[in-house]
């Protein structure tokens, strides 16, 4: 059951990486984004340069992906409940180019 309320929002390299991985790939990811959607706790929180990120680990084909997100925090009004989703991939760099996306991004000063 998908969670009608939350809603996803893929940024850049999230969306980039799922457009160039495999179709099966990309249907273990989009399951994987359902279930952060209707239970987003259910990653690692973060801390120091990534607080506020959480990181949901899963296996396919015998390989581990990470997948970095951002969830609403609690009493966030419901029109205003989005999911940001990061970044998706294997443990290698994941981290580092995770942490050069979110200063790229201040610096930009984006809204979301």
């Amino acid at each position: 059951m998908h969670n009608e309320i939350m809603k996803s929002n893929f940024k850049r390299p999230f969306a980039q990486y799922v457009k160039k991985a495999h179709k099966p790939l990309q249907l273990a990811i989009e399951d994987e984004v359902e279930v952060v959607c209707e239970t987003p706790e259910i990653g690692e929180a973060k801390v120091g340069d990534l607080t506020g990120i959480r990181v949901h680990k899963f296996r396919f084909a015998r390989q581990e992906y990470l997948i970095a997100y951002r969830a609403p925090e609690k009493g966030t009004p419901l029109e205003f409940l989005i999911i940001d989703f990061y970044q998706v991939g294997v443990h290698e760099n994941f981290y580092v180019e995770l942490k050069q996306y979110l200063r790229q991004e201040k610096g930009q000063g984006s809204a979301k």
